[in-house]
């Protein structure tokens, strides 16, 4: 946790889910002042994150976002929060945070059960390109 900058975030993904992987892509190609930082949930760094945050990934095991002025977010905050920061149009999901997180969660939770049904599974987690790698911590 101390590796990751003040002023960045810290998202943690499922590194073999291809839903994942291609929802980081999405973020790295929209996130235009470089705010997010990345890890699969796989790595020492989410681990470390995890006990600390006492998550159990039983329930809890696509999308985490960690800030050290923020805290941690799980599930659909993690998610909206993260959108809330990209650009028009999909910033505009921010909208659903007036839901409470216990209605959101039900479809994130029905979505993220099935994603490797729908999107696919990969062997190993995503290596990222030697460009990004410096927006990857281990």
């Amino acid at each position: 946790m101390n590796q990751l900058p003040v002023n960045k975030r810290l998202i943690l993904f499922d590194g073999v889910c291809n839903l994942c992987n291609n929802s980081v892509q999405y973020v790295i190609k929209h996130d235009k002042q470089s705010k997010y930082m990345f890890a699969p949930l796989q790595s020492n760094i989410a681990k470390n994150i995890i006990k600390t945050f006492n998550i159990d990934t039983s329930k809890t095991d696509s999308i985490l976002l960690y800030s050290k002025k923020g805290g941690l977010k799980v599930k659909s905050s993690a998610a909206l929060f993260i959108a809330k920061d990209l650009s028009f149009p999909v910033n505009m999901l921010a909208i659903f945070l007036i839901v409470p997180a216990f209605i959101r969660n039900v479809i994130y939770d029905f979505i993220a059960k099935n994603r490797y049904r729908w999107y696919g599974k990969k062997e190993s987690c995503m290596i990222p390109t030697p460009e990004l790698k410096s927006r990857f911590l281990d």
